[in-house]
């Protein structure tokens, strides 16, 4: 027999049931319940640092975007703040072309003894160029092993950071005519030369007293034509620079280039401190108009130079060159990773052209954050 409850019962019981999930409800929404834990940093859920950024460097005159600035931005598409708080627009010469399938995109790291000009003539004049960080630090590292592997006839150096008196003995070369520019500031910036055969003439800074205080240019007059070691000053960080730089610097170095260009050819070479185009760096989306080096001023001032009469004599021979780099930050095992700028320049009077054998990146060779690069020219003394 069904024991069937009175009516009335059965809805008290289920006023009291109802009753319950109401409470149950303002239970689970309550301040008291215990806030969501963050994920440790090693559990796998939080994402480790990206490769690819230049990274922040204490070394003075390099790219040097923030830490949160993030390697694969470009690959995922991220948009990023440029110039004054707003993204730059793309442009046609910021587009990477892409290259019909088999191009060769190879270029030299090590001297061809064969090499040759478009005429066949071989080469008989070798020019190095490196930005040694701290003349002192590499001494320590390299004891003058390069130069007397490599034996250039002309060898220039940039961020020597070190004033002719501290210099270490060892860095002398009795091969050598040597010159230096320090600045006059301890510890920052400076250049040298050295030459084989001793120059003509050797002047220092481009004459301009606001510019030459930094100890950025070595000029030295051969036979045939000057020879120009350039260590062109960085925006730094945060840009502040960038006006001095593109506005003042830029402008009266072309100016004293072409002055000389007009007397005899030019072989100018050295940390420019400048990526011309977006092949010439790893990231260029992301690093657009917020690192030093890579602002549409920078590369625009280096376009007016080429402008004048002057060749990149590397992008002449290889202009279809990927990861062409001269170039990598200390941080983030960005040298191992192939992350890097190409910064490091020859740049040659056109009607030079003739006489161009070959243009390398020697990127094997270590001592610094940057590599030397090597030009092999015929037929000049």
């Amino acid at each position: 027999m069904l024991n069937i409850l009175p009516w009335h019962q059965i809805l008290f019981s289920n006023f009291v049931r109802g009753a319950s999930r109401i409470n149950l409800r303002v239970l689970s929404s309550s301040d008291k319940m215990p806030p969501k834990r963050k994920a440790k940093k090693d559990d796998g859920k939080t994402p480790a640092p990206e490769e690819g950024s230049v990274g922040d460097t204490a070394q003075e005159d390099k790219p040097s975007p923030s830490k949160k600035q993030k390697v694969d931005e470009e690959e995922k598409g991220k948009k990023g703040k440029g110039g004054k708080g707003k993204k730059a627009p793309p442009r046609k010469e910021d587009t990477i072309e892409t290259l019909p399938e088999g191009t060769d995109t190879s270029f030299p790291t090590e001297v061809n003894p064969e090499a040759k000009t478009a005429d066949g003539r071989k080469f008989t004049l070798k020019i190095a160029s490196w930005n040694l960080n701290g003349i002192r630090a590499w001494y320590d590292k390299d004891k003058m092993s390069y130069i007397k592997e490599s034996s250039p006839d002309i060898l220039c150096v940039q961020e020597t950071k070190c004033q002719e008196d501290q210099l270490p003995t060892g860095v002398l070369d009795k091969d050598y005519h040597i010159y230096w520019s320090p600045a006059e500031k301890a510890g920052y910036a400076g250049t040298g030369l050295y030459s084989k055969k001793k120059p003509i003439k050797v002047t220092y800074g481009l004459g301009i007293p606001k510019h030459d205080d930094e100890g950025r240019v070595i000029t030295a007059e051969y036979e045939d034509f000057y020879m120009v070691n350039a260590y062109v000053p960085n925006s730094g960080k945060g840009l502040v620079r960038l006006k001095y730089r593109t506005e003042e610097w830029d402008c009266d170095f072309t100016d004293y280039l072409k002055k000389l260009d007009a007397k005899k050819p030019v072989i100018m070479c050295g940390d420019l401190n400048v990526s011309h185009t977006p092949v010439d760096l790893k990231n260029p989306t992301s690093n657009r108009n917020k690192t030093p080096g890579y602002t549409d001023k920078e590369r625009e001032g280096f376009s007016k130079l080429l402008e004048e009469g002057f060749l990149d004599s590397f992008r002449v021979l290889y202009p279809n060159a990927r990861d062409c780099w001269s170039f990598w930050t200390y941080m983030m095992n960005a040298r191992a990773k192939n992350i890097g700028w190409r910064l490091d320049y020859f740049v040659i009077s056109k009607r030079l052209q003739k006489d161009l054998c070959d243009s390398i990146i020697q990127q094997k060779v270590m001592g610094s954050d940057h590599c030397p690069i090597m030009l092999l020219m015929a037929g000049l003394k």
